[in-house]
């Protein structure tokens, strides 16, 4: 876990470099919510992402969001996603397909809690118009939370703009 631990504070280190103009990094959270998310979904949190989650409850980058979880973002936080997705959607997405991030478009990344090992799990981008026959079909991203954010909201970012928020 240690290991771990390093890769998520660099991580951290690394989209701080970032304008303000262009990060957002949520208050930590120092209560149980984590823990009474992981109850009410009947999965424990991949490590990575509940311990970033906890340093900084939500985060965007260049627009690339990551849900926080508080019920003062009502329509926005975690668990109130997590529940539209998995009852109230019109293609419910298998209970252990956690949403976090958005990608404008009704499709979301969301953590393959059931394939969770050693505190990380993969990411798969779930579109909500697509009828899977299994959750195989559905397209794995990338092989944890920290290289998602190093690829999609870093990386990409990247590609455009430069850490001071000026375009390339």
């Amino acid at each position: 876990m240690i290991k771990l631990i390093h890769e998520c504070d660099q991580l951290l280190a690394e989209l701080s470099k970032f304008s303000p103009n262009m990060l957002y990094l949520g208050p930590s959270i120092n209560d149980s919510r984590l823990e009474l998310f992981e109850k009410q979904i009947g999965f424990e949190l991949p490590f990575d992402f509940k311990y970033i989650m906890a340093k900084h409850n939500g985060l965007s980058l260049d627009g690339t969001e990551v849900y926080g979880l508080d019920k003062d973002l009502l329509g926005s936080s975690l668990d109130n996603v997590y529940n539209f997705e998995h009852v109230d959607a019109a293609n419910e997405m298998p209970v252990s397909f956690l949403p976090f991030s958005p990608d404008g478009y009704g499709n979301h990344y969301c953590l393959d809690l059931l394939a969770s090992k050693e505190g990380i799990c993969p990411i798969v981008f779930w579109q909500h118009d697509c009828n899977y026959e299994s959750n195989d079909e559905v397209e794995r991203c990338n092989d944890s939370f920290i290289n998602w954010i190093k690829e999609v909201m870093i990386e990409w970012t990247l590609e455009d703009y430069n850490y001071d928020g000026s375009e390339k």
